[in-house]
């Protein structure tokens, strides 16, 4: 008569769940078109501005509010968001007669960075809500 051992099975760790990609790490487009587009937009409404468009075309982003007299463009050097940007803006319906560097001492430029920029540079114009 032999006699085994109970084996004894350790508990199986439960397989690790894939975490989705960090939102900065989706295609350029759709980062662009699913999440900054609309946090834009909620970002404006917080400064009272109800009536903004937003467009994005050629690595572009334009915004018009104010019955189109005022507007913003956030440009991307490449379909990149960690890439080179700069930032124009221009009032009473002209267009814009500079372009600045934008967000230029950020190595990564997370979704609430990309937000923040823009409506910081606007309420450093005082176009955003009395200050």
């Amino acid at each position: 008569m032999s006699e085994t051992a109970p084996t004894s099975e350790a508990p199986k760790a439960k397989p690790k769940a894939e975490k989705p990609p960090a939102i900065e790490n989706l295609p350029f487009d759709e980062f662009i078109n699913t999440h900054y587009l609309p946090a834009l937009t909620k970002a404006f409404g917080k400064q009272g501005v109800s009536d903004l468009q937003l467009e994005f075309s050629n690595s572009q982003v334009r915004g018009l509010w104010a019955k189109g007299l005022r507007q913003f463009t956030v440009y991307f050097s490449k379909s990149d968001i960690n890439a080179q940007k700069a930032f124009s803006c221009a009032d009473a319906g002209r267009s814009p007669s500079t372009i600045e560097p934008f967000l230029i001492d950020e190595r990564k430029a997370p979704l609430d960075l990309l937000v923040f920029g823009v409506i910081q540079r606007l309420t450093a114009q005082k176009w955003l809500q009395a200050n």
